[in-house]
């Protein structure tokens, strides 16, 4: 589907990119622009810049990198793809989106007839739990307390132990394998059979905040092997990325209770809200991400969030790391301690609901959990003890950002141990002062690699060539000025092959076939042909080229000079005897010469 340069420049017309944005972090106007914490790492200081000048609308991270147009932000923060980016902007617009054929779209990803596939098998699958096929699952779900109204409620089927039952199902549904495919549902083996990818398992719709069925988690029935996992999950589809999904977010978000639980697993929750407790909700096959604590804090589901993880030492690693997460974002974390069962589950069946609630009211903010279990590690009756406590304590107090929560628990530090308060504090001082030094060293030799072009998984190319600085401020030029690539002694000097990365070959590829297609080009319109990634290298090209005085067509010619020269020398350098590497020379010198006249 090819989209008209009118329809685009409509569409952007009609939604301001700052206005789109605003929706998911707070701006305000710094000069021309606006300004805020990224949206998509974790920040304090604002480092988020939104360019909103007439007809060149976009966005910048100089924290992480992250860079683009209005679509471009829309794919990123929503895990689209780029036509359903447009579909759900148009929709907001309330523009028509034209019907033509065309290349620059690319596929086309219908998420409706997707989710409608995922709708279709989470039907398919409820129906298996309740006929004699899935007797032997209900009877399961029943032994664990699970009600029928609950497992009605939340959708939970069964996938039967046959090779292809769904997909044979789905296929008669009118559906493809290339579909079923792409929602994670089936696969093909090489002798051309379709199988399903959850056999013999408890199946968990996954919902987004909406209700729609993005994803399934299986739970294996029986005892599993080497290739069977406990839990199984969809991979990340079109329409489901696990880093961004919580499990009954579609429910919980409706409890209106200020906070949300924060479990392991699907059966922990499903137990958890059948019990009375609305505000359940799970990762799904991995632990919380900064995108799971930027969701919640974004969207402000929650004021706090209390983690009831599973009693073992993995629930207690989860715990720190959900922990850090949404400190990271300023959401308040309580713990929740699992005492006499090994999840909320076991615990919800053992013990009810009331038992639930006093765990709730006595759960401790994180930094009391993590003291209570730094002082279980010690016996301070001895020295020895004492002073390793004391010292780890402190170590814990140095991360706190907040003055007056260090010295609430030093003070409770020199109650426990009896040494004198100046002497604690003046530890804790001495290591946030190191603490301090270490994290600028690091964020030092973070930025020197970064500009080195180490870690560029977009560019792996920039440690490779010298002018690769040289091909970015060439590129970033052109996308502030695209008018010099109409000029005759620009254009007819300017091939991809001048350019040694390859992916700058590929930018400008694509900017001079836009150029073909609009003698003044909007460079924005290079979104259906980059990653929201790529866009971000490139936008972050203009960026850096933009702070510079000099943009004038003298600037051009020298890069061009300069890149010419670098491309000549090696495509000649390959013959490295004496005689061959002096023949090399003269010609790129009469190259040079020529290139002046």
């Amino acid at each position: 589907m090819a989209l008209t340069d009118h329809f685009m420049h409509e569409l952007k017309a009609r939604i301001r990119i700052e206005d789109y944005i605003g929706q998911y972090v707070p701006l305000k106007r710094a000069g021309s622009n606006l300004v805020g914490c990224c949206p998509f790492h974790s920040e304090k200081t604002p480092s988020f810049t939104v360019f909103n000048q007439a007809d060149n609308e976009h966005f910048y991270c100089f924290g992480c990198g992250v860079g683009g147009d209005l679509i471009t932000f829309v794919m990123k923060a929503e895990n689209l793809e780029y036509m359903a980016a447009i579909e759900k902007l148009a929709a907001m617009a309330g523009l028509r989106i034209p019907d033509e054929g065309g290349k620059r779209a690319g596929p086309k990803i219908d998420r409706t007839r997707l989710t409608e596939l995922n709708t279709a098998a989470a039907r398919f699958l409820r129906e298996a739990l309740f006929s004699p096929r899935g007797t032997k699952a209900l009877a399961y779900m029943t032994q664990r307390g699970f009600t029928r109204l609950t497992l009605m409620r939340f959708g939970i089927g069964y996938a039967d132990s046959s090779w292809d039952s769904l997909s044979q199902h789905l296929l008669q549904e009118g559906y493809t394998l290339e579909e079923m495919k792409s929602t994670f549902l089936a696969g093909q083996a090489k002798n051309g059979r379709m199988f399903d990818y959850f056999r013999n398992r408890i199946m968990f719709p996954i919902f987004d905040p909406a209700g729609k069925v993005v994803g399934f988690s299986g739970r294996f029935l029986g005892t599993p092997g080497e290739q069977d996992r406990k839990y199984f999950n969809t991979a990340d589809t079109p329409l489901y990325k696990k880093s961004r999904n919580l499990y009954a977010l579609n429910f919980a978000k409706n409890a209106r209770t200020g906070y949300l639980i924060l479990c392991e697993g699907c059966p922990d929750v499903v137990a958890l809200h059948q019990a009375g407790i609305r505000s359940a909700v799970a990762t799904l096959g991995t632990s919380i991400t900064s995108e799971h604590a930027r969701l919640i804090a974004r969207n402000q589901y929650a004021k706090t969030v209390y983690t009831c993880y599973d009693s073992d030492q993995a629930g207690q690693e989860a715990t720190k790391k959900a922990i850090d997460k949404l400190n990271e974002v300023g959401v308040p974390v309580k713990i929740i301690q699992i005492k006499g069962a090994k999840d909320p589950d076991e615990y919800i069946q053992k013990f009810g609901k009331s038992s639930f609630d006093r765990l709730l009211s006595d759960a401790a903010g994180h930094i009391e959990f993590a003291f209570s279990n730094i002082r279980q590690k010690y016996n301070i009756e001895y020295p020895e003890e004492r002073l390793r406590f004391v010292r780890e304590v402190c170590t814990l107090l140095s991360t706190l950002s907040s003055d007056l929560d260090r010295d609430v628990y030093i003070q409770k530090l020199a109650d426990e141990t009896g040494i004198h308060l100046d002497i604690l504090r003046a530890q804790v001082n001495k290591n946030v002062k190191q603490t301090i030094r270490k994290i600028k060293k690091e964020r030092t030799r973070e930025d020197m690699q970064k500009n080195a072009g180490y870690s560029d998984h977009i560019n792996p190319d920039r440690m490779k060539y010298p002018t690769a600085i040289k091909e970015e401020s060439l590129l970033g030029l052109f996308m502030l000025r695209p008018e010099y690539l109409n000029q005759s002694n620009i254009k007819d000097r300017l091939k991809p092959d001048i350019f040694l990365c390859d992916f700058h070959k590929k930018v400008i590829g694509i900017m001079l076939d836009l150029t073909k297609e609009n003698d003044h080009p909007d460079f924005t319109a290079l979104s259906p042909y980059f990653t929201p990634e790529e866009m971000g290298k490139i936008i972050g090209y203009k960026v850096k080229r933009e702070v510079l005085i000099d943009q004038g067509e003298k600037v051009v010619l020298e890069l061009l000079d300069t890149l010419e020269e670098a491309a000549f020398k090696n495509t000649k350098m390959t013959d490295t005897s004496p005689q061959g590497m002096l023949e090399a020379i003269e010609e790129i010198k009469k190259q040079k010469v020529g290139n002046k006249e």
